[in-house]
């Protein structure tokens, strides 16, 4: 680690990876930091919520320890590793809408350039959204049987569906890489697209198995960070500090540092989640499952914001169908029996065998900011992350109206929802650093730059000020490469 840099990062996730790569071409000597470990280019590990081993979870990429949320603790989708969550992400590569920029300290139009150029970088393929702006995209893949039966139905329920936009090179033997790692480089993902890129400019360096404990400050500016290898703190300098741990673990990082100051106690505030709304849906037409399909007709409802449909590239069979039917069971008194429970096994059979294979779509319903969802401090355990996060009365509202119209989108294809309770996605956190003109609501400028700090800045979905309708993992390497071009 020793040595003259330009330049350190904390992080080798998107915002991470692409922020590295636009330094180290601008020319610039950048080190980054990670607290995961380096992995292997062709390996192929999946994601398990079930494996609760830290040392195993560390080994595999994932998060190492439970979130502490409320009290109870939960097992988030989030990697730890070199390329982060993109990792074991779907490469799906979503622009955020006008609608979804509202509120942010700077027009659409200005975040449009970098888009392209992540767009770019990624090799995003997809479809024109007929309801969004003209995107330079590569071509998809042409869509299964399956695929063409549901789109052709969303059609005539007046939406209109397109291939979804992925950053997928589709080489020989590629298939969903939803929630693993990509044995065969075909994923752009942080690691592809962001760290390696910067490791060929010959300007940069990456440390994996690397803790960053605080940032360093001296009176306006960061000095650099403190960070733990090897079981040793030592103290790294450097004229630029780019934060890029994540929602979750940027803000535990300047709460630790007791600098700079927070004095309207903004840092960690207004945490947002997508929440997912399953659904299953029968095309009648068998075929291998695809992430390919999506539509945006939902994104605002009666002047509220809501959220884009997509496929999830999983198949629902007799299990996820005997699932939904107890969920729904659940709900009535008189059917909580173990009688009723065991025979909801045969209504779940029969409709597998008589109606084919199911496609599960899933809504991702946009979350407000609220200051009460927040990253908390935890003196006695720096290193872990601890939430606070309600689901509050008005995203139960936008939630029912964003199902009935899921419903009435799928009608004709059988949808069943296969979750009965709110589900908040913790893959997908953001607004924890958020943008803003007014540092008593926001902790960052409009460049990405903390307030009153001459050179720190967060590149990651922290800054986020909305948390989108759409997947947020092309406008966070956006803004990375804009933070990498301002620093």
């Amino acid at each position: 680690m020793d040595g003259d840099w330009d330049a350190v990062v904390v992080g080798a996730g998107m915002g991470g990876g692409m922020a590295a790569r636009a330094l180290a071409e601008r020319g610039l000597r950048v080190l980054v930091l990670e607290k995961g470990r380096a992995g292997w280019r062709a390996e192929e590990t999946h994601l398990d919520a079930g494996l609760a081993d830290p040392v195993a979870r560390l080994v595999r990429g994932f998060w190492p320890e439970p979130l502490l949320v409320d009290g109870a603790e939960v097992m988030a989708p989030l990697g730890c590793g070199v390329g982060g969550s993109s990792a074991f992400y779907a490469a799906t590569l979503e622009r955020p809408g006008v609608a979804d920029l509202g509120g942010w300290p700077f027009p659409c139009a200005e975040l449009r350039p970098w888009l392209e150029r992540a767009e770019a970088l990624l090799e995003v393929a997809g479809e024109q959204d007929p309801l969004g702006e003209p995107a330079a995209l590569r071509p998809p893949p042409e869509p299964g049987p399956a695929d063409r039966a549901i789109m052709a139905r969303l059609r005539a329920n007046g939406m209109h569906p397109y291939l979804l936009h992925a950053g997928l090179r589709r080489v020989a033997g590629c298939r969903s890489c939803l929630g693993r790692k990509c044995p065969l480089a075909c994923k752009m993902d942080g690691r592809s697209a962001g760290i390696e890129p910067a490791l060929a400019t010959g300007r940069a360096r990456l440390v994996t198995e690397a803790e960053v404990v605080r940032v360093l400050g001296e009176g306006a500016e960061a000095a650099g960070v403190e960070v733990r290898v090897g079981g040793e703190v030592v103290a790294l300098r450097a004229p630029r500090v780019v934060l890029a741990a994540g929602a979750l673990s940027t803000p535990r990082l300047l709460m630790a540092s007791d600098w700079p100051p927070d004095p309207h106690g903004q840092v960690g505030r207004h945490l947002m989640l997508h929440l997912n709304e399953t659904v299953a849906v029968w095309p009648g037409v068998e075929g291998d499952p695809s992430k390919a399909v999506g539509f945006r007709d939902l994104m605002v409802i009666g002047g509220e914001r809501m959220g884009m449909v997509q496929a999830l590239g999983v198949d629902a069979r007799e299990g996820e169908i005997l699932h939904a039917l107890r969920g729904r069971l659940a709900r009535r008194a008189w059917a909580r029996g173990r009688l009723v429970w065991e025979a909801a096994r045969l209504p779940a059979r029969l409709a597998h065998r008589l109606l084919g294979t199911a496609r599960l779509f899933v809504g991702l319903l946009e979350d407000l900011p609220h200051p009460d969802n927040r990253v908390l401090r935890d003196p006695a355990r720096p290193g872990r992350i601890v939430v606070s996060y309600r689901v509050t009365e008005e995203l139960e509202r936008r939630r029912a109206t964003f199902r009935r119209a899921m419903r009435q989108a799928f009608r004709g294809l059988r949808p069943v929802f296969l979750n009965r309770e709110a589900e908040p996605n913790w893959g997908h956190p953001c607004g924890t650093t958020r943008m803003g003109d007014d540092p008593r609501v926001s902790v960052l400028d409009a460049s990405g730059r903390v307030h009153g700090v001459r050179n720190l800045w967060v590149a990651d979905a922290g800054a986020f000020p909305a948390s989108l309708g759409v997947n947020p993992s092309l406008t966070i390497a956006a803004l990375a490469l804009r933070v990498g071009e301002a620093a």
